[in-house]
Protein backbone atom coordinates (compact mmCIF):
# COMPACT_ATOMS: atom_id res chain seq x y z
CA UNK A 1 0.00 0.00 0.00
CA UNK A 2 1.33 3.42 -1.25
CA UNK A 3 1.02 6.11 1.50
CA UNK A 4 0.29 9.45 0.24
CA UNK A 5 -0.33 12.99 2.36
CA UNK A 6 -0.70 16.70 2.02
CA UNK A 7 1.59 19.09 3.55
CA UNK A 8 0.15 22.88 3.41
CA UNK A 9 2.12 25.80 3.35
CA UNK A 10 -0.65 29.03 4.10
CA UNK A 11 0.07 32.58 3.49
CA UNK A 12 3.35 32.76 3.31
CA UNK A 13 3.64 36.37 2.93
CA UNK A 14 7.04 37.84 1.55
CA UNK A 15 7.59 42.08 0.15
CA UNK A 16 8.68 42.00 -3.24
CA UNK A 17 8.52 43.72 -6.59
CA UNK A 18 6.64 41.59 -9.28
CA UNK A 19 4.71 43.47 -11.96
CA UNK A 20 4.94 45.21 -15.54
CA UNK A 21 4.41 48.11 -14.84
CA UNK A 22 7.23 50.16 -13.59
CA UNK A 23 5.60 51.69 -10.69
CA UNK A 24 5.30 47.91 -9.08
CA UNK A 25 9.13 47.59 -9.19
CA UNK A 26 9.70 51.14 -7.44
CA UNK A 27 7.10 51.15 -5.05
CA UNK A 28 7.15 46.60 -4.49
CA UNK A 29 4.04 45.50 -2.57
CA UNK A 30 3.73 42.10 -0.11
CA UNK A 31 2.56 38.76 -1.90
CA UNK A 32 1.26 35.62 -0.54
CA UNK A 33 1.88 31.97 -1.54
CA UNK A 34 -0.13 28.69 -0.45
CA UNK A 35 2.05 25.66 -1.38
CA UNK A 36 -0.09 22.47 -1.44
CA UNK A 37 2.30 19.59 -1.65
CA UNK A 38 1.40 15.92 -2.34
CA UNK A 39 4.19 13.72 -1.14
CA UNK A 40 4.74 9.74 -1.42
CA UNK A 41 7.25 9.74 1.53
CA UNK A 42 10.72 7.79 0.21
CA UNK A 43 10.52 5.39 3.58
CA UNK A 44 8.00 4.27 5.63
CA UNK A 45 6.51 7.45 7.75
CA UNK A 46 6.57 4.80 10.98
CA UNK A 47 10.40 5.53 10.69
CA UNK A 48 9.83 9.10 12.07
CA UNK A 49 12.82 10.52 9.97
CA UNK A 50 12.87 13.89 8.26
CA UNK A 51 14.77 12.57 5.53
CA UNK A 52 11.64 10.73 3.81
CA UNK A 53 9.61 13.92 3.54
CA UNK A 54 9.45 17.16 3.04
CA UNK A 55 11.10 19.44 5.72
CA UNK A 56 8.58 22.64 5.24
CA UNK A 57 11.29 24.77 6.91
CA UNK A 58 13.08 24.33 3.85
CA UNK A 59 10.10 24.39 1.62
CA UNK A 60 9.48 27.77 3.00
CA UNK A 61 13.13 29.24 2.62
CA UNK A 62 12.84 27.74 -0.92
CA UNK A 63 10.02 29.89 -1.61
CA UNK A 64 10.98 32.84 -0.08
CA UNK A 65 13.94 32.53 -2.19
CA UNK A 66 12.47 32.57 -5.34
CA UNK A 67 9.98 35.21 -4.20
CA UNK A 68 12.12 37.69 -3.10
CA UNK A 69 15.07 37.02 -5.77
CA UNK A 70 14.79 38.50 -9.24
CA UNK A 71 11.77 40.07 -11.10
CA UNK A 72 9.05 38.62 -12.42
CA UNK A 73 6.48 40.55 -14.64
CA UNK A 74 3.58 37.67 -14.35
CA UNK A 75 2.72 35.78 -11.03
CA UNK A 76 1.88 32.70 -13.05
CA UNK A 77 5.59 32.61 -13.79
CA UNK A 78 6.71 33.14 -10.23
CA UNK A 79 3.94 30.45 -9.09
CA UNK A 80 5.07 27.71 -11.71
CA UNK A 81 8.50 28.70 -10.43
CA UNK A 82 8.13 27.48 -6.55
CA UNK A 83 6.70 24.34 -8.44
CA UNK A 84 9.24 23.18 -10.45
CA UNK A 85 12.05 24.26 -7.69
CA UNK A 86 10.01 22.75 -4.65
CA UNK A 87 9.90 19.39 -6.78
CA UNK A 88 13.10 19.51 -8.10
CA UNK A 89 14.56 19.76 -4.26
CA UNK A 90 12.16 17.36 -2.89
CA UNK A 91 11.71 14.37 -5.02
CA UNK A 92 9.11 13.15 -2.43
CA UNK A 93 6.96 15.64 -3.74
CA UNK A 94 3.92 14.23 -6.48
CA UNK A 95 2.27 16.97 -6.98
CA UNK A 96 3.21 20.70 -6.33
CA UNK A 97 -0.70 23.29 -6.38
CA UNK A 98 1.22 26.87 -5.82
CA UNK A 99 -1.19 29.76 -5.57
CA UNK A 100 0.22 33.86 -5.60
CA UNK A 101 -1.90 36.06 -4.27
CA UNK A 102 -1.27 39.96 -5.30
CA UNK A 103 -3.64 41.94 -3.07
CA UNK A 104 -2.27 45.56 -4.77
CA UNK A 105 -2.65 44.50 -8.01
CA UNK A 106 -3.01 47.66 -10.88
CA UNK A 107 -6.61 47.20 -11.96
CA UNK A 108 -8.99 49.60 -12.59
CA UNK A 109 -11.34 48.97 -9.83
CA UNK A 110 -12.36 47.30 -6.13
CA UNK A 111 -10.95 43.68 -5.67
CA UNK A 112 -9.38 42.16 -2.64
CA UNK A 113 -6.32 40.76 -4.78
CA UNK A 114 -5.34 39.02 -7.89
CA UNK A 115 -4.60 35.02 -7.16
CA UNK A 116 -2.87 32.59 -9.84
CA UNK A 117 -2.89 28.87 -8.96
CA UNK A 118 -0.44 26.39 -11.23
CA UNK A 119 -0.49 22.66 -10.52
CA UNK A 120 2.45 20.96 -11.17
CA UNK A 121 2.37 16.96 -11.39
CA UNK A 122 5.40 15.25 -11.41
Amino acid sequence: MTTIYTITLKNCAFFARHGLHDAEEFLGQRFFVDAELEVSPSQPLSDDQIESTVDYGVAFEAIEAIVTGRRRFLIEALAQEIAVALCARFPQIRRAKISVRKPNAPVAGVLDYVQVTVDHVV
